[in-house]
């Protein structure tokens, strides 16, 4: 079983087990993705993210 958690009425994760939130929504993982220091193509994906513009600095901010 993996952790998850979805937002509460005030934006406060509230962690559980289940895969549906309360209100019907699905849950968000709590993990982190993996991460290898081994990943030997890491530098041609950041650079086609940049290319095509879909790294995360160069989004617009999220507003809630």
């Amino acid at each position: 079983m993996l952790l998850r958690y979805y937002l509460d009425e005030s934006g406060n994760r509230v962690y559980t087990l289940k895969k549906i939130d309360p209100n019907g929504t699905p849950t968000i993982s709590a993990h982190p993705a993996r991460f290898s220091p081994a990943d030997t193509y890491s530098r041609q994906r950041i650079l086609v993210k940049q290319r095509f513009g879909l790294l995360p600095t160069q989004q617009k901010p999220i507003v809630y």
